[in-house]
């Protein structure tokens, strides 16, 4: 443990798996409190109790959370208040993909995707600044893709909301400054991480061709791996990234240089 994050109090949501539970296990790893937030509040405790075995216990906390609900999200900021007392970093790392062009959509399936991944960072962002104030220097870390910066046919949804996300991020950084707030936000942008979501886009078709064919269109030759994106946000959750704000920050193996 090197406790880059020692005394931090963390929410990361969509924590049940994937680039949430790795995040919140190197958080713990780095000497922070960390409350895993998810819809699957089961999982999210399993994560939660594991990262406790590991390192020990008053680590990790756990928290039902849908995060395109405003009470979900009052309930889950109240008890990181209760369990931590207070909350120095967020990370909104919650989201879906939904592919499909511009016509594949119906109105309520672009609204599921745009509620989901980007409301979610709109009420997170909103409703934890108050606390996030009485523990400056803080910071919030939004996981948007190398998808809000790079377009696709059939990724209509999934680049808008993504999009919206970075600069959503933008925008509250600037509003934290002109406050006169020691508070950073900030965007992370990951390419092809091997992840139940890219599985998930994998389907019924051969995996090992699939992932390879994704592999080559990295200039660095292969897929990111959870931790590769974790150890990037503790950066930016840490007092290390103190003059890093409205910034993003591109994982992507050099495929946005092409």
């Amino acid at each position: 443990m090197n406790a880059r994050l020692k005394g931090k109090r963390a929410l990361v949501t969509g924590a049940a798996q994937g680039l949430g539970a790795a995040t919140a296990r190197l958080f713990a790893r780095e000497g922070a409190q960390v409350l895993l937030t998810d819809r699957n509040g089961e999982e999210a405790r399993n994560q939660a109790d594991m990262i406790e075995r590991e390192f020990g216990p008053g680590v990790a906390f756990a928290i039902r959370h849908d995060v395109v609900s405003q009470g979900d999200w009052e309930d889950a900021l109240g008890y990181a208040q209760e369990v931590m007392g207070g909350l120095s970093v967020l990370v909104n790392n919650a989201g879906i993909v939904l592919t499909g062009s511009v016509e594949d959509f119906t109105l309520d399936q672009w609204r599921q995707g745009m509620s989901v991944n980007v409301d979610s960072v709109f009420l997170g962002c909103k409703l934890a600044l108050p606390l996030l104030r009485e523990s400056q220097p803080a910071s919030i870390v939004n996981l948007s893709s190398i998808a809000g910066l790079i377009a696709s046919h059939n990724f209509a949804n999934y680049n808008a909301s993504k999009a919206a996300v970075w600069l959503l991020s933008k925008s509250v950084a600037l509003h934290c400054a002109r406050q006169g707030w020691d508070i950073r936000c900030n965007s992370v942008h990951p390419a092809f991480i091997r992840t139940p979501i890219l599985q998930d886009l994998v389907g019924d078709k051969d995996e090992t061709a699939i992932m390879a064919k994704l592999a080559r269109q990295v200039p660095i030759g292969r897929l990111g791996e959870p931790d590769d994106v974790a150890h990037a946000v503790v950066y930016l959750a840490s007092d290390e990234s103190r003059f890093m704000t409205a910034a993003e920050l591109k994982l992507d193996g050099g495929i946005s240089a092409m």
